[in-house]
């Protein structure tokens, strides 16, 4: 799998709508005697895809286990509604990638490479450090980008919507340009974008071809208007790019003897939680026992609630030490408040993120053996996945604390006022785009600074009853202003 021909293909495909996702809405398991078992998955994506109605419409995605790749392997052309599956009544294409380049593309440049140049990860002293082993991952990168171009060239029909999405295939855009200069084409960015002073970092050849895929696109989509704009700034930083901040455009400057370049237009598309799911999905018997077992746990204190990945940029660890400052320069909370802490692994196969969960676990420790007493545990920390766990304390909890490094969106903070049953006070960073909605009724904080955010626990915890719930309730409708279904269905009218 190498680079992209550079020969337009003929539209042959039959779907008018495609997406192209790095995890699709389905996965596969294999038992012992090699059966394998389909799970169709959740979230955003998901749910907004079933707006379409049109059988035709095509996901493509990736194999991402071995049981993934047999099954893409045993179907026509990886179509897995063609091989029988029960995909939901969508049409899945996954591509069998092989492993070894699926793992370079993902792990040495999406996840260790992109994300953290777009989540300002980097210590900068001493990484990144752009060397011939990550030249290898670069080239990785590109076959599997190619490998989407492709097989998206070969479904689209004549004049197709194609919505791409994400950090995974930036490139996506401008290989199926080249092959299907026919198709509309959208990219959607689910994270943050880097400034042009730190998007610098990247080789000049890699920033280059990752603006340049995105400006394949007819229209690029992002959280928050923030991020569409530091993406502008790094085109005409990198490319020299005009940009128009008002209509929110970018246009590469003229080549091959042209007057213009081509423009693509930036659209805001700020991804809301749904509420008709989490509302009905919270009630459910299984939360109602989780919900009994978390209050008998507490006793009839306040309770501040987190829920995360253990994601570097969600700043678990800082968000600890605030609660450890808050229970030594305010004793009177000792014994009143248990801080409600659950974070499922993530890119466990990374070796960051498996130090940082250790730490996670090592301050936990050492905060409840500060403070801990006979009849209080000052700190509930599950690092697992519980789904109906984290509704259940999303019911309960008096105080959320939401305080991201940096953070595409952050749905928790969203997802928490839909479910609260007595209202809850959020304690927000500012560097969350969900903060562009939720800021008039969150309590703001920079997440660097630990003795301001245990102070805005503090103002969180003792705000009054009423207060917190009208707050709830407006947090609540600003969250779900632009649920999955519609986000996705804004953006495709957009390609239109």
């Amino acid at each position: 799998m190498g680079d992209l021909t550079t020969e337009r293909s003929s539209p042959t495909g039959t779907a008018p709508v495609l997406v192209a996702s790095n995890r699709g809405p389905v996965s596969f398991s294999a038992a012992d005697d090699g059966t394998l078992t389909l799970r169709r998955g959740g979230g955003g994506l998901v749910s907004g895809l079933s707006a379409i109605d049109d059988p035709s419409a095509v996901w493509v995605c990736a194999a991402l286990g071995e049981a993934d790749r047999r099954a893409a392997r045993q179907a026509p052309d990886g179509r897995l509604d063609l091989a029988g599956h029960d995909v939901g009544g969508q049409a899945v294409r996954m591509l069998d990638i092989d492993p070894e380049t699926f793992a370079r593309a993902y792990n040495g440049v999406a996840n260790s490479t992109l994300w953290f140049v777009h989540h300002l990860l980097y210590a900068t002293p001493t990484a990144p450090a752009f060397d011939a082993g990550f030249r290898t991952e670069w080239q990785a990168y590109r076959a599997y980008n190619t490998a989407f171009a492709e097989a998206l060239a070969a479904e689209a029909a004549p004049g197709a919507a194609v919505l791409v999405q994400d950090y995974h295939l930036s490139l996506v855009p401008g290989l199926l340009r080249t092959l299907r200069p026919d198709l509309r084409i959208g990219h959607f960015s689910h994270t943050p974008w880097a400034p042009p002073e730190y998007f610098r970092l990247l080789p000049d050849d890699v920033a280059e071809a990752v603006l340049t895929g995105i400006l394949g696109a007819d229209r690029a989509g992002f959280l928050t208007r923030r991020w569409a704009l530091a993406f502008a700034e790094c085109c005409a930083d990198q490319l020299g790019a005009t940009v128009d901040r008002d209509a929110l455009t970018v246009t590469l400057p003229p080549a091959g003897g042209a007057a213009t370049g081509r423009t693509t237009r930036l659209g805001v598309h700020a991804l809301g939680a749904d509420a008709d799911f989490l509302r009905e999905r919270s009630h459910r018997p299984d939360v109602d026992e989780r919900l009994a077992t978390l209050r008998e746990a507490v006793g009839g204190r306040r309770t501040v609630v987190r829920v995360d990945r253990t994601e570097l940029s969600k700043n678990i660890v800082r968000g600890f030490q605030a609660y450890r400052h808050l229970l030594r320069t305010r004793p009177d909370w000792r014994d009143k408040v248990v801080h409600i802490a659950f974070a499922y692994p993530s890119r466990t196969d990374l070796a960051e993120y498996r130090a940082y969960t250790a730490e996670v676990r090592r301050l936990a420790e050492e905060i409840n053996a500060e403070f801990a007493t006979p009849a209080w545990q000052p700190l509930i920390v599950h690092l697992d996945d519980d789904f109906p766990r984290s509704l259940a304390a999303y019911r309960m909890a008096d105080v959320a604390l939401v305080n991201p490094i940096r953070d595409g969106m952050n749905l928790v903070a969203k997802e928490v006022p839909v479910v609260s049953d007595q209202g809850c006070a959020l304690v927000l960073s500012r560097e969350a785009g969900a903060h562009a909605e939720l800021a008039d009724d969150a309590v703001t904080v920079n997440p660097y600074d630990v003795i301001a955010t245990a102070e805005a626990l503090h103002t969180a915890l003792t705000m009054p009853a009423g207060e917190r719930a009208e707050r709830t309730k407006r947090l609540a409708a600003a969250a779900t202003a632009l649920p999955p279904q519609q986000w996705f269905l804004d953006q495709l009218n957009a390609l239109g």
